[in-house]
């Protein structure tokens, strides 16, 4: 199936959602086990495209979003040069390259945007989304044990950066 990596749009938000809560709900790679309330999802799409944070989806041929990848700007005049990147994808989107595409297109986004450090915090069994990172010349920065409880059991997590 052919999928394309495009800007998010409004018109992608219903999809978005769904994807969202069905990561999510797999209770392994987002630090949320469902989606938020819809109206909250909504009025956060709606101000990323409003303040034109880097978000990216990746779409199917029917326009469905299967990933995402989005790097939110931190707020603080001494921190206003980083962005804490977010990334999923269904389980059907995966090991096809599309994390690459969604990586790449969210980072460079982030550059023209003027970002210059793109921070990340990553559950420490995810060994596919760390060499992923690696690969695209994150860097590790450190360890935080028990950084996440999820039905009764501690996970750690990578915390990593990549610097322009």
């Amino acid at each position: 199936m052919t999928h394309s990596v495009v800007p998010t749009e409004e018109r992608h938000f219903e999809s978005l959602y769904q994807a969202l809560d069905t990561v999510a709900r797999e209770k392994k790679y987002l630090a949320q086990i469902q989606a938020p309330p819809w109206e909250k999802s909504l009025a956060f799409y709606r101000n990323v495209l409003a303040e034109g944070f880097p978000h990216v989806v990746a779409v199917d041929a029917g326009d469905r979003v299967v990933g995402w990848c989005d790097v939110s700007p931190v707020f603080g005049h001494s921190r206003a040069h980083i962005g804490i990147l977010g990334i999923a994808l269904l389980p059907e989107a995966r090991g096809r390259g599309l994390g690459t595409q969604l990586l790449q297109a969210a980072i460079d986004r982030s550059w023209a945007r003027g970002l210059t450090r793109i921070e990340l915090s990553m559950r420490a069994d995810n060994l596919n989304a760390k060499a992923l990172y690696e690969r695209l010349g994150f860097e590790h920065e450190g360890l935080a044990r028990r950084a996440s409880l999820i039905d009764g059991i501690y996970h750690d997590a990578f915390r990593m950066a990549l610097l322009r």
